[in-house]
């Protein structure tokens, strides 16, 4: 019988090519962040620090919650007042330090889940944040005290129909291994919703969501 014809092989190849799309992945995502000298090409591609400045102006004072290695911080801090870093990645903070620093900006080492920030923002930035976060809703109903809109970027799990048929084939399916979840709009909205948040406005952008948050009250 040919191999084609035979639906147990066709299955067992099926979930082996899905393995390796998972390791290409992540591969050509280590490579291309050492070809483009430290930085991932989808900040370029993607232009999704775009989002941020535009929805920051020049009074606002900026918290940036997982900031990473600062590049979005950086830009962010071009157009806002002031801008408050933290990361809880000790190399990514001091990369920061020394490659995205500016006078209006305070890097601090920690983690935000648990830290006192002892002031009040002006916009809050969770940029490929929320979907690290075991347990999301407190996390929410603490920075909801933090200021009065917050900008959210997290990836989709409804991005592609490849995503829903690794899932249903028992074959890792998420971006990144340390995701806790990732998102449909609806499951956004109603995460959101029960910390008494709301969605001012959202875009569906390369299998992402980009959303503007309020608290409900507002």
């Amino acid at each position: 019988m040919s191999i084609l014809g035979n639906k147990r092989a066709a299955r067992y190849i099926l979930r082996m090519l899905m393995r390796i799309h998972n390791a290409c992945y992540r591969y050509i995502a280590r490579f291309a962040v050492i070809a483009e000298s430290g930085i991932h090409p989808k900040h370029r591609l993607m232009n999704y620090h775009a989002f941020f400045t535009d929805n920051v102006n020049a009074r606002d004072v900026v918290l940036d919650i997982g900031c990473g290695n600062g590049f979005l911080t950086y830009d962010v801090s071009e157009k806002a007042r002031s801008v408050t870093a933290i990361d809880q990645n000790e190399t990514n903070v001091q990369a920061a330090r020394r490659n995205f620093n500016r006078d209006n900006i305070r890097y601090i080492c920690g983690d935000a889940t648990k830290c006192d920030f002892g002031e009040i923002f002006d916009v809050v930035i969770l940029s490929n944040v929320l979907e690290h976060i075991e347990n999301r809703h407190d996390f929410l109903l603490k920075v909801k005290g933090l200021a009065a809109k917050y900008l959210i970027r997290v990836p989709m799990v409804n991005r592609d129909w490849l995503t829903y048929y690794k899932r249903e084939m028992g074959i890792e399916y998420r971006l990144d291994l340390t995701h806790k979840i990732e998102y449909t709009l609806e499951s956004l909205q109603e995460e959101l919703a029960k910390a008494g948040m709301r969605i001012e406005k959202a875009s569906i952008q390369f299998g992402e969501i980009w959303a503007v948050v309020k608290n409900r009250n507002e």
